[in-house]
């Protein structure tokens, strides 16, 4: 008797994008919650860094559809920037009123927290990493709709995420541009992932089937950047440009999620609706959990997974709160 592998479908990754997010979400708290790095765990702990491309992947997907689906652009921004501004703009006075009213009260530091406030620009303009993935998300929405229009008449541009990878090679190399951008590296290197998902947009759309029989192929572009990743965490960790390791992250991610929606479809039903839950409430726990749960969990000096188990179960509350509390506010302008 021959073991047959079943076909692996581009519509799982939309079927359980919610799930998906709930796990990526989970990683990025994992990643955030401190280990030695002489710990055999660190270098997988560093891999929860992905899940921030997991959200850029699956977020470029699910605008395809926005757009493609309803090509107002008026109606596309408003619903984006309402899903995310309204709560950014909440954690954002929370976090950086109080540094502001303990700090020297000066015109400067006045004009700074307006900009912090409003724009987190200081990510912009010194690479403060604080909420750094919503100027960033919010920026790449920009172009967006000029993106999609541009590979619907001209298919043969869905390769620019390609010359996106070499800019990120001259961003870190190339002196006069490093000096001139180079503090955004954790921007740049991101953006390849997220036009990449855009670009899969229209193989979910056409339930595209990728044949069992490629399933060790999807593997190898999982555990072979994997692997290397863990060795340049685990034993070379802060000796290597940022760059090389999320460029690694974009075959896991891709491959990943592919196998990934395989795998849920397995799962029980109840467990699939924790994740589901979990991912509608990825933004908030994005925003709550460092600053607003994590800092004050670490004083009590637990071990890792106590920490990270506290954290998780914390944040999940606030965030539904923070969640109801904006979907309240926001109402009238849906």
């Amino acid at each position: 008797m021959t073991f047959r592998i079943k076909n692996i479908e581009w519509g799982a990754v939309s079927k359980y994008r919610g799930e998906m997010m709930g796990i990526a979400i989970i990683m990025i708290v994992l990643f955030h919650t401190q280990l030695p790095q002489t710990d055999a765990f660190f270098g997988l702990k560093r891999m929860g860094n992905i899940g921030v491309d997991v959200f850029l992947f699956l977020s470029g997907l699910g605008l395809w559809f926005s757009l493609t689906g309803q090509p107002s652009l008026k109606r596309f921004f408003k619903r984006r920037y309402l899903r995310i501004y309204p709560t950014w703009f909440i954690i954002a006075c929370l976090y950086y009123l109080p540094i502001y009213f303990r700090g020297p009260h000066n015109i400067k530091g006045f004009i700074d927290l307006l900009g912090d406030i409003a724009l987190n620009w200081d990510f912009w303009l010194h690479a403060e990493l604080t909420f750094w993935y919503i100027p960033a998300t919010m920026m790449l929405y920009l172009f967006t709709p000029t993106y999609i229009r541009l590979i619907s008449k001209a298919p043969a541009y869905r390769w620019l995420p390609i010359a996106m990878v070499t800019w990120c090679v001259a961003v870190q190399w190339v002196t006069p541009i490093h000096s001139s951008v180079g503090h955004l590296e954790i921007f740049w290197s991101r953006i390849p992932i997220f036009f990449i998902g855009i670009n899969c947009g229209e193989a979910v759309r056409k339930k595209t089937v990728i044949p069992g029989s490629s399933t060790a192929l999807l593997l190898l572009f999982v555990l072979l950047p994997l692997s290397i990743c863990l060795f340049l965490e685990q034993n070379l960790h802060g000796r290597f440009p940022l760059f090389v390791e999320r460029m690694l992250y974009i075959p896991i991610t891709v491959a990943g999620l592919l196998l990934l929606g395989k795998g849920l479809q397995a799962l029980p039903e109840r467990l699939l609706r924790v994740l589901s839950f979990i991912g509608t409430l990825s933004l908030e726990m994005y925003l709550i959990h460092v600053h607003f749960v994590l800092v004050y969990i670490e004083r009590w000096h637990l071990t890792f997974w106590p920490t990270f188990l506290l954290c998780i179960l914390i944040t999940l509350p606030l965030a539904w709160l923070l969640k109801k509390a904006v979907a309240l506010l926001t109402s009238k302008f849906e």
